[in-house]
């Protein structure tokens, strides 16, 4: 089952369970999906939706001067889990070799690529400026 049917059937369960608000943040993510072209997203395509939600929420909650929401916390359960500063830092030592770039910053590309959306490019771009 793809993400972005997982989460339409999420919706029928959050009404049911009279859960209102799981089922707005549902509704808006639903309604997110409906304004992109294609009609049935992939995974990496829910995921980048999901992301962009969750960046613009942070963004006014740090603006306003507020710590989280609800909505925040549900957005984010859909998100995968990010692999840590450490599995990244061990991946890096074992499979990248520095010699082949000029400077280490021209290693993001193959990392973010094994890594995909499960890794935060901040996150990489930190632990590379340190080794």
């Amino acid at each position: 089952m793809s993400m972005q049917a997982k989460i339409k059937s999420e919706l029928q369960v959050s009404m049911k369970a009279r859960d209102g608000e799981r089922t707005g943040a549902i509704r808006i993510l639903i309604g997110e999906f409906q304004r992109q072209p294609a009609k049935e997203l992939s995974d990496e395509q829910v995921i980048a939706i999901i992301k962009k939600l969750v960046k613009s929420e942070k963004e006014l909650l740090a603006s306003a001067g507020k710590e989280s929401s609800a909505y925040l916390a549900i957005l984010e359960g859909y998100l995968p889990q990010l692999a840590t500063e450490a599995e990244i830092r061990a991946w890096i030592e074992a499979n990248i070799d520095f010699s082949a770039y000029k400077n280490k910053m021209q290693a993001m590309r193959p990392i973010m690529a094994h890594f995909g959306s499960s890794a935060d490019g901040n996150i990489v771009s930190n632990i590379l400026q340190t080794l």
